[in-house]
């Protein structure tokens, strides 16, 4: 039996705890169930039927989320069933997936994960959370916190790259932005981490498939983001649509109980994904709706998304003695406790009746500018020359502004993106700017070799904006070959063929495979999906206003046979040698990526010196500092962002060649230096033992700092931790 806590709010508390056993003690068994029951609203009914049903379903106390509706009106409506129409009035969660911004859409999150700034990251998510707070939204299914190292993966793009450490510190500073210090405030929303786990690792990069890995790296790998978020007081957790070694994580209760609501001491919510419930059938884990329900709820899965499986199967799996009533009551309590913690008791229309602040256009251009990487700058052709007088535009993403919102902006309007071709007019007013398709994304057409070749032989420099379409990256957009598509190629070489400087803008949701055009292009830079402001923010960067210094959070390959490819591998006994054939190499490509975890350049250069490590030896429960000098050797002001990685160099279990343990950026200006100073702690340097345990054991540890986990930018000291 529940008891109300003592201390300040105690009182509160216990009100809440009351009102939540009144209800529960009043519900039939069909209104305990449609507690767990999500339904698709607006953005998924096909017609008048299905919204009445829905409307009705709400009405009579069977539906107590909905997502996929959005609009103070249409909301507002449906919560207006629930309170004031409904038998017990208990109000609805609003759900929608909030990825990368609301109305203002913002670079995808692996592009923004390359900022590496955490105040930033939290500034976008509070500015997204205003804004689908204003239009009624009470819950978002965000951030995405799945790890991945395969970009053949389409959802690589909603992901913050192949690093557990970022994707730790990312998924405190999202739950942060979203929820806010007070869930009941009106402009902040629930924010759900997902997917858990290792989505990340379907095999062969193929959506939904299956996922086969060791413990070792779920726990070291796969989890850490969940337990940031847990740890950040996040509302609600979403397992993956996926099975982790023959095991759904829909029903997987070792992980949803044992890890998650025993080890982490969740309180929250676990929702499952889209249709995830009745899906337990195609896993072949269940033999009909009635066991996919079951399996679910004693999982630990509280609101079956838009399967409808609790509506159709937990009354019989009651009957059959598949779960008890005191598991569907524990699950109704955790929604209902969610309700309280939003408010929606007491203010079920606080949502959708204020609006949201007006800067977050101002916003969406700062971090557009920032998530760009400078991946080559082979010859001296960037910042444009400020008397440039006219500027070829080749491909098909210079005027295509819908592109530049990317894969998942559910209410982003495909008239708000500003186009590369808009943004360097409005940046360059006396250059004439000739603009040429050359080939249609719509991938139904011929090349134009000969209008690009004519439009370089009269352009002083070309630009070609290259890439994907928005729907090739994100949910069910797996790729086996992650070259541009179509005839992209063929314009490409026909410009670089001309003698004119050609720069090459990459827009997409992940690296693409392009070594034939990364080693011609006089510069190359990846622009993502970069969000509403897109066309300013590239002309931003080319032109100087703004110096970039994105990161890579991730590995590019240099060929698909490469994946996955990532920098935290574990060592071999025969090391990775290009002048040893009997080693961990390839005989037709380098084993190198194309460009390192954490690379990006800048047009200021920067160089690391004196590395220090105080003290030399160190015990545990203490901690050690870690100091570099940074000089900025040119004349132009700029900012980097400088790593810190580990390597234990002997240990029980063979530990990664590198992880990450820290980051800082600095600003310097023309020929300035500066120092940067990190404080670690012993406990840092523990790892995942072989009882799957956080393990420190004595011995050497060298610690390195660099630009980014290429080698040959780093600087190398050992210390020693004594028993």
């Amino acid at each position: 039996m529940r008891r109300p806590m003592s201390g300040p709010g105690s009182l509160q508390q216990g009100n809440i705890v009351a009102r939540i056993d009144t209800l529960l003690g009043a519900m039939t068994l069909a209104e305990k169930i449609g507690q767990l029951n999500m339904a698709a609203g607006s953005g998924a009914v096909s017609g008048p039927g299905e919204r009445v049903a829905l409307e009705e379903g709400v009405r009579a106390g069977h539906i107590g989320s909905v997502l996929n509706v959005w609009g103070t009106q249409q909301v507002h409506a449906l919560q207006r069933l629930a309170v004031e129409n409904s038998r017990l009035r208990i109000p609805l969660l609003v759900g929608l997936d909030v990825l990368h911004g609301h109305r203002t859409i913002f670079p995808i999150p692996l592009a923004e994960a390359g900022l590496l700034d955490e105040g930033l990251w939290e500034r976008s998510a509070a500015a997204a959370a205003a804004e689908a707070a204003a239009d009624g939204i009470n819950l978002t299914f965000a951030p995405m916190l799945d790890v991945s190292r395969d970009p053949r993966w389409g959802r690589i793009a909603e992901s913050p790259g192949e690093d557990p450490y970022i994707a730790a510190r990312f998924a405190v500073a999202k739950t942060r932005g979203f929820q806010g210090a007070d869930l009941r405030e009106a402009a902040r929303v629930a924010a759900t981490a997902k997917h858990l786990c290792a989505y990340g690792a379907v095999t062969a990069g193929r959506e939904y498939a299956a996922v086969d890995t060791s413990m070792l790296s779920v726990h070291e790998t796969y989890l850490p983001p969940f337990a940031a978020a847990v740890g950040a007081g996040v509302a609600a957790i979403m397992p993956a649509f996926t099975d982790l070694a023959g095991v759904p994580l829909t029903a997987h209760g070792e992980l949803l109980e044992n890890w998650l609501r025993a080890r982490q001491a969740f309180a929250g919510v676990v929702i499952s994904d889209y249709n995830a419930v009745s899906e337990l059938i195609n896993h072949g884990v269940a033999g009909d709706i009635v066991e996919a329900a079951a399996l679910a709820l004693r999982a630990g899965v509280d609101i079956d998304m838009a399967a409808g499986g609790y509506s159709r199967g937990l009354e019989q799996a009651l009957q059959r003695g598949l779960i008890s009533m005191a598991q569907l009551d524990r699950s109704v309590r955790r929604v209902l406790e969610l309700k309280e913690r939003l408010g929606l008791f007491a203010h079920p229309f606080a949502r959708g009746e204020s609006n949201p602040p007006p800067e977050s256009r101002t916003l969406a251009r700062e971090l557009a500018r920032r998530s760009i990487v400078l991946l080559t700058h082979r010859q001296p052709v960037l910042p444009l020359a400020p008397g440039l007088r006219r500027l070829g535009l080749i491909g098909p993403l210079a005027e295509d502004s819908a592109q530049m919102l990317g894969p998942w902006a559910a209410s982003g309007s495909p008239r708000e993106p500003v186009s590369v071709r808009a943004g360097l007019a409005a940046a360059l007013p006396g250059c004439r700017i000739d603009c040429l398709e050359g080939y249609p994304l719509s991938d139904d057409g011929e090349p134009a070799i000969g209008a690009v070749e004519e439009l370089c032989q009269e352009a002083e420099l070309v630009i070609l904006c290259l890439g994907e379409a928005a729907v090739m990256s994100g949910e069910a957009a797996s790729r086996s070959h992650l070259g541009l598509p179509g005839g992209q190629r063929a314009i490409a070489e026909a410009a670089l063929a001309s003698g004119t400087p050609v720069v090459a803008l990459l827009s997409s949701g992940r690296p693409l495979v392009v070594p034939w055009l990364i080693e011609r292009a006089h510069a190359v830079l990846a622009t993502w999906f970069l969000g509403i402001e897109a066309g300013h923010a590239v002309a931003d960067v080319l032109t100087g206003q703004h110096n970039p210094s994105g990161k890579l959070t991730v590995s590019w390959p240099r060929a698909v046979g490469q994946l996955p490819i990532f920098y935290a591998q574990r060592p071999s006994g025969r090391p990775s040698r290009s002048d040893e054939r009997f080693s961990s190499c390839y005989l037709d490509v380098p084993f190198t990526p194309q460009f390192h975890f954490g690379h990006g350049l800048s047009y200021s250069r920067f160089e690391l010196q004196q590395l220090e490590c105080s003290p030399l030896t160190v015990r545990s429960g203490g901690s050690f500092t870690v100091s570099v000098a940074v000089e900025n050797q040119s004349d132009t002001a700029g900012e980097t962002v400088v790593f810190l990685f580990v390597r234990d160099l002997v240990a029980s279990v063979a530990q990664p060649v590198l992880l990450l343990k820290g980051w800082q950026r600095i600003s310097l200006g023309a020929r300035e230096r500066g120092a940067l100073r990190w404080n670690i702690p012993v406990e840092a340097l523990r790892f995942i033992g072989r009882d799957l345990e956080p393990t420190l054991e004595p011995g050497r540890f060298e610690i390195h700092v660099g630009h980014s986990a290429a080698s040959v930018e780093r600087l190398a000291c050992t210390i020693e931790l004594s028993a």
